[in-house]
């Protein structure tokens, strides 16, 4: 093995350095589906080595130059390409074809739900997304209404997809250690996942109710003109965090027919 790679702070690099939870982690794949896996932030790829051990193909892809490096001197694999980019201005359309494939890492802290709003994004090419966040984050992406962890991320990450908290990792298995718990979550995209409502339309509304989330609708959505009409349905006097996913979704299709 090469010397080992020195953790940067402003990559928001925690290295894993625990085996049997990197086996976990690749074990929380299905590979129902997909035989391509994207890993984000391989670093001296700990997981990577269990991914590249399945039928897999893998891509593996980080910004570090330095993590590049190291793993095209140890992992020399047929099954494994690696790509230095920043995946959130990555094209990825240029990934893997037109073929379905998941998505799993040790995601650096600092841009793990921007990870989240991207995948989104491509969510026909993407039918598993696990990995590793911060604990509170992965909670909150798999959280319910009617709980104040419940927000944005919880609602588009759920309108199309099964989310799941697996498990949590403690700091000790990091180097440098963190200073909160993390936590392994599995999103499964939905068999139907098209929702009866326009998309763009459902991210305003639930961003617009999560920026004021201690206001009812009645006064969040204001800057949605809202006819007196439909003012007085009693959804208008719930908070956000009542709504469920579906809820969401119906009221998106109210709005849309309130501005016709």
């Amino acid at each position: 093995m090469g010397k080992e790679v020195r953790a940067k702070k402003h990559l928001g690099q925690h290295f894993l350095k625990d085996e049997a939870i990197a086996e976990k982690i690749g074990d929380t794949l299905s590979l129902e589906g997909y035989k391509n896996v994207l890993e984000i932030g391989p670093g001296m790829g700990v997981l990577t080595k269990y991914l590249i051990q399945k039928n897999t193909e893998v891509i593996a892809m980080d910004l570090d130059k330095e993590s590049i490096a190291y793993l095209e001197e140890n992992y020399p694999n047929k099954n494994l390409k690696i790509v230095e980019a920043d995946f959130l201005k990555y094209d990825i359309s240029q990934i893997f074809g037109e073929e379905q494939f998941a998505i799993t890492g040790n995601f650096p802290y600092n841009i793990s739900t921007q990870i989240v709003f991207k995948m989104l994004e491509w969510k026909e090419r993407i039918p598993e997304f696990t990995g590793m966040f911060q604990k509170e984050v992965a909670q909150r992406i798999c959280e319910k209404e009617g709980s104040k962890a419940y927000g944005i991320l919880s609602v588009l990450a759920q309108a199309f997809y099964d989310a799941e908290y697996l498990f949590t990792v403690p700091p000790s298995v990091f180097n440098p250690p963190p200073k909160v718990d993390s936590g392994v979550l599995r999103l499964r995209r939905k068999e139907d996942f098209s929702i009866p409502c326009n998309e763009k339309m459902l991210y305003k509304v639930v961003k617009t109710a999560f920026q004021q989330r201690r206001k009812t609708l009645r006064n969040s959505l204001k800057s949605f003109n809202l006819s007196d009409k439909i003012k007085e349905d009693t959804i208008f006097g719930q908070r956000p965090e009542q709504l469920s996913v579906s809820q969401f979704i119906a009221l998106t299709q109210k709005l849309e027919t309130d501005a016709i």
